[in-house]
């Protein structure tokens, strides 16, 4: 992995983990809490979508979007788990 491409993965995983935190209130946890959250997430869509048969494409923007909607369940998993 070259360093371009280790800059765009954490840029990535940085958005995502941005995005998933606006979209999940009450979480925050800075810019590398966000990414970790965003890689993980991104981990967690590229584990859980083939298994759906859930394909947004390829590129940047469609890596974002997997990346978030991971992190938007690990979030909401992480809230639950909370709860209890």
């Amino acid at each position: 992995m070259g360093v371009e491409s280790l800059i765009v993965f954490l840029l990535i995983g940085a958005i995502a983990g941005w995005l998933a935190g606006l979209i999940v209130k009450g979480f925050g946890f800075g810019l590398l809490g966000n990414i970790v959250v965003g890689i993980v997430g991104a981990l967690i869509a590229g584990f859980l979508f083939p298994r759906f048969g859930f394909a947004i494409g390829g590129g940047i923007l469609a890596s974002i979007i997997n990346a978030t909607i991971g992190a938007v369940i690990l979030l909401l998993l992480v809230k639950v788990l909370r709860r209890v």
